[in-house]
């Protein structure tokens, strides 16, 4: 059974955020990073790996991504800050 991953991104420390779900995350997040993905990260230009989290299999992973997706916007950044105070970009945790 393939991994999957949920993932927020981030424009900036308390920018606009979003919320992902792949079985590739680092394929996904270079996508995300070098504009090639159109829609919603290139518009508002979220280029940071903010928080992501594995699971053993990718239908686990879209559960958790719908449940995370409805989530009010301040607990998603109390998500992010739990484990990554700072807003560090983790992508390079990755490669």
């Amino acid at each position: 059974m393939k991994a999957g991953y949920i993932y927020i991104m981030a424009s900036r420390h308390h920018g606009t955020l979003y919320v992902g779900v792949t079985s590739n995350i680092v394929k996904r997040v270079y996508e995300h990073k070098q504009g090639l993905v159109d829609g919603f990260t290139k518009k508002y230009d979220i280029k940071n790996l903010v928080h992501y989290e594995t699971y053993d299999d990718i239908e686990s992973a879209i559960l958790h991504e719908k449940k995370l997706k409805h989530l009010k916007r301040q607990k998603k950044i109390e998500i992010v800050e739990k484990d990554n105070p700072n807003w560090s970009d983790l992508y390079d945790r990755l490669i």
